[in-house]
């Protein structure tokens, strides 16, 4: 726990202080003895009053019998509550010997490693072997002249405060001892300015604990390195460094007793503050160092005669708070104080907290969003859309979540850390574009569509009552009549409308509150296409069900939270994941977001060299204000989001596939392993594969189109032949002699072969045998065709010796 500076002059024995004396008369000395004889009469004869009055009156017995019950009570309350640390539970000796001043409370990654300070704190620890003894015993002159001789509270003391506060009238010297500073500091912080026997009762309690686990230099070092010095620094090392520019093992004795005066009034007596003040203080500590002997005269009179030199740079901490986590974590903590789970006297810099958070996957994820934001201001800059404010820089997020328990791996909030700044990941809400239409996909699986569903792609209009909408694709691109899956992978605006029409937006509005968006979702059409304001946070948790096979999870960071002496103060119970997707669907719109990484919007990611299961999802909406990407493999879901806090366009070619999703590939590879390393996802129980034609949906046949391997629900899959659909396959009347002997053009073969290389281009094995088939038909061709010429030549030579 930090400890709180102390201006009062009475918790710190003031050294040589002169008593005050009064000319008393003899008349008034006389009166005194005479009031004192009286006083003293009365004491003594009032056991035997009391004692005759119990024996001849009954109602005085049963008052002095209520009252000694109550006495008992009280004291067996008051002992209860002493033994128990004031009922907050004693801290054990383990836990006093393991104690040491915060340095800024700390947050540890799932693996314990260490991922930032929680509060900014300017203390040092240091030994104490690297204090000097000049220092040593100047504290302990100045604050405890009988350190070494009492168990923590000394009575001598006590008893001296006590008749020199009596004669003055008034508080004015203090019997607190190193111990008792140190207990008070430590354990009742809250309590710092609070002056009451409760409070120096408790004092007395947490002295005697100390005193019994610690060795007397074990509570010195604690104690050098908890005290505030002024100035916002704690201990004697940071304290050095702040005035003086160097550490505590090169101060000299004038120095020493510079420091040495502080604790007193650590604002009041900082040179920083007020330089007389602090050489008058400074003497007054030469005063005792020499009434104690700390030094030899001539020592002593060299340190006083010594100049204060301070240094001109004030000390500047290398531990800070550096990671949005920290940001993301406080508001757990701030939660549970509310709830008062976590006591409001306890700042951040007195815990422990244990987090979800993976360290690599932090830092990847901080440096990924920072560089991708410069690259698109970069980019705004040469496209005629230049960053002139700080406030029109691109910011970006990216949160990412392990899909199967719901455990935060990253957090960033913004392109640079903003002390208690705007979280974007968790409070900026925005439109999340075509990020939006695997709820919509996911919807009209559940309503009976196939991937193999058949869809227009064309122009369409949408009456909204007195307006005509009218949905567009990107770049005005229509391709007539697809499958569901090449809908989604190509994002078809249009095609997305048509489902959704179909579909209904309350079962896709509904469909998006289960899985995780808690946000508001307007029942409107434009919904389809993400016309809603919801965060990256909701929006990636609400991408979990379909990595994990359909289960609802809750999304958490903090894992445990303890105190300064590694008592428990909170642990998260487990949440029970609800389904809100059968796994059948589940498994349905993965195997369509594969689609979209592998040959469609998506396609940047393969481009990064990213391999393995990978599904997801583009996203960009009207103008270019906001770009996204929201990616997962069977281990990790990730949201990245760009776009400026005041919305305005991202240039003219800006898009999710071409921004967002390269940033999530860099962060995938830097930060988490390789997909390839994970187990894909299978089909579940309940799914089967059919080869369909891909321009008709229909099972596949040798005299249609191209053709691949699709997924079904058990008793969804298509029942006729894609010959049935006229024109799209070649019948019986339609079949090629294969006995012509027409040339083959080798340029209208390789055309041929690249779109077959088009339709298996997600498998690189099969692209492979395909490049070298090609090939060898190539060859093929070329020697049919010197063969037929040299036939043709043999036969006119034979034809001109014929004629000759």
């Amino acid at each position: 726990m930090d400890v709180q500076p102390n201006e009062s002059p009475a918790e710190t024995v003031t050294p040589e202080a002169p008593a005050r004396t009064e000319s008393v008369s003899w008349r008034t000395r006389l009166a005194l003895r005479r009031r004192m004889r009286a006083v003293l009469a009365f004491l003594f004869s009032l056991p035997r009053k009391l004692f005759h009055l119990l024996r001849t009156n009954r109602n005085a017995r049963r008052v002095a019998a209520g009252v000694a019950v109550a006495g008992a009570v009280w004291t067996m309350v008051m002992g209860t509550w002493w033994w128990s640390c004031g009922w907050q539970g004693c801290p054990t000796p383990a836990q006093l010997q393991a104690w040491r001043p915060t340095e800024g409370g700390t947050l540890l990654a799932r693996d314990s490693s260490v991922v930032s300070a929680l509060s900014a704190v300017r203390r040092v620890n240091v030994p104490l072997t690297r204090v000097p003894a000049h220092v040593q015993a100047a504290f302990i002159a100045v604050e405890d002249r009988r350190f070494h001789a009492h168990e923590g509270v000394d009575w001598r003391g006590v008893l001296r405060a006590s008749v020199s506060n009596l004669r003055a009238g008034s508080v004015r010297e203090g019997a607190s001892t190193i111990t008792m500073q140190l207990a008070r500091n430590v354990f009742l912080g809250n309590r710092a300015t609070e002056r009451s026997w409760g409070r120096k009762l408790l004092e007395w309690r947490y002295a005697r604990l100390i005193e019994a686990s610690l060795t007397k230099e074990q509570i010195l070092e604690r104690y050098l390195n908890a005290i505030y010095l002024g100035n916002g620094v704690y201990g004697v090392e940071a304290a050095s460094r702040d005035l003086f520019g160097k550490g505590i093992a090169d101060v000299t004795l004038s120095e020493a007793a510079l420091l040495a005066g502080l604790p007193k009034a650590p604002s009041s007596y900082s040179p920083r503050n007020d330089r007389v003040k602090a050489l008058a203080r400074r003497a007054v500590v030469f005063d005792v160092l020499e009434r104690d002997q700390v030094a030899d005269a001539a020592t002593l009179r060299a340190s006083r005669r010594a100049p204060l030199k301070l240094s001109r740079r004030e000390f500047v901490l290398t531990r800070t708070v550096d990671s949005w986590a920290v940001e993301a974590v406080r508001s757990t903590l701030d939660s549970l104080r509310a709830a008062g789970i976590i006591p409001r006297a306890l700042n951040d810099a007195q815990l422990r907290v244990w987090s979800t958070i993976d360290r690599r996957a932090q830092v990847a994820a901080e440096r990924a969003v920072a560089a991708g934001a410069a690259q698109i201001d970069d980019e705004r800059s040469w496209n005629g859309f230049p960053v002139r404010r700080s406030e029109d820089r691109t910011q970006g997020a990216l949160v990412a979540i392990d899909p199967a328990t719901g455990a935060v791996r990253a957090i960033v909030g913004g392109r640079r850390l903003e002390r208690k700044g705007f979280n974007r990941a968790m409070r900026s809400r925005r439109q999340p574009g075509s990020t939006f239409k695997p709820f919509v996909y996911a919807a009209a699986l559940m309503h009976g569509f196939t991937p193999a569903s058949m869809v227009d792609d064309e122009p369409i209009e949408i009456n909204s009552g007195r307006d005509i909408w009218r949905p567009a694709n990107y770049g005005d691109e229509y391709a007539g009549r697809i499958t569901l899956r090449d809908a989604l992978a190509r994002s078809a605006n249009a095609a997305t409308v048509r489902v959704s029409r179909d579909v209904g937006v309350p079962a896709i509005a509904a469909l998006a509150r289960a899985q995780g968006i808690t946000s508001e979702l307007p029942q409107v059409p434009a919904l389809a296409l993400g016309a809603a304001a919801v965060t990256p946070f909701e929006l990636t948790t609400a991408y979990a069900p379909f990595a994990n096979g359909g289960m609802r999870v809750t999304p958490h960071l903090v894992e445990r939270v303890e105190d300064q002496f590694g008592r428990l103060l909170w642990e998260r119970k487990a949440v029970a994941a609800t389904r809100v997707l059968q796994a059948p669907d589940a498994f349905l719109v993965t195997s369509l977001l594969e689609s979209v990484i592998d040959r469609g919007t998506g396609r940047a990611v393969r481009d990064a060299g990213i391999r393995g299961p990978v599904a997801g999802k583009t996203g960009t909406t009207n103008d270019g204000t906001d770009v996204w990407f929201v990616g997962y493999t069977p281990t990790l879901v990730a949201g990245v989001w760009f776009g400026v806090d005041s919305p305005q366009p991202l240039g003219w070619n800006a898009s999710g596939g071409r921004l967002a999703a390269p940033v999530w590939a860099r962060f995938v590879r830097d930060g988490w392993h390789s997909p390839e390393q994970d187990t894909p996802w299978r089909p579940p129980a309940g799914i089967e594969s059919r080869q369909i034609d891909i321009g008709t949906g229909l099972l596949a046949s040798d005299w249609c189109g191209p053709s691949r391997r699709e997924y079904f629900r058990t008793g969804t899959q298509p029942k006729g032949s894609c010959e049935s659909a006229v024109p799209f396959a070649m019948h019986a009347e339609d079949q090629p002699d294969w006995r012509r002997g027409d040339d083959i053009d080798a340029d209208e073969l390789s055309e041929a072969m690249e779109n077959i290389l088009e339709v298996t281009r997600s498998n690189d094995k099969v692209r492979t045998i395909t490049d070298k088939v090609m090939r060898e038909i190539k060859r093929a061709v070329e020697r049919e065709r010197r063969d037929r010429r040299e036939r043709e030549r043999r036969v006119s030579e034979r034809g001109n010796d014929e004629q000759r």
